[in-house]
């Protein structure tokens, strides 16, 4: 899904829950939109005030919840009392996470076997899957060995 229609899903999505499509929330949108890398709520925060700098930190934790529940945004829990998001551009949430336990860089890679192996273990016990993940938590190889790794901030 491009930009565009990501921005339209939202704007429809906005509606559809009573809420005004404001400058600050399109402001919030476009910045997660333009990240690569996964971030945090703050880093968001820092990067939508650099779009429009009346950015309320209360209006991207609101924000936020509405990106997720419009699957326009995944949620990734590494389990250290920080979570982390990233744009689901590709609408594809059959995805695998391996965290580097090193740098805590966080890796996806498509896993299309999960809506496979979720259906199959629910149907056995008579239940429906809602959702699912997979999360990996690995070491840096070249961090073990030499010290240095190139995913970890200097």
């Amino acid at each position: 899904m491009n930009n565009e229609a990501s921005r339209d899903k939202f704007k429809s999505y906005l509606s559809t829950k009573g809420l005004r499509v404001t400058n600050q929330r399109l402001a919030i949108f476009e910045a997660a939109f333009a990240q690569k890398e996964h971030f945090t709520a703050e880093e968001l925060l820092d990067f939508a005030r650099d779009i429009d700098d009346s950015v309320s930190r209360a209006t991207v934790y609101r924000t936020l919840p509405i990106m997720i529940e419009s699957s326009l945004v995944r949620e990734v829990d590494i389990g250290k009392n920080l979570k982390y998001y990233l744009p689901n551009t590709d609408n594809n949430t059959q995805v695998a996470q391996i965290i580097c336990t090193d740098c805590d860089k966080i890796f996806e890679i498509n896993a299309p076997f999960m809506e496979w192996y979720g259906n199959s273990v629910s149907t056995k016990l008579g239940l429906t899957p809602v959702s699912q993940r997979l999360q990996v938590n690995a070491h840096c190889n070249s961090f073990r060995q030499h010290g240095t790794c190139k995913n970890r901030p200097h």
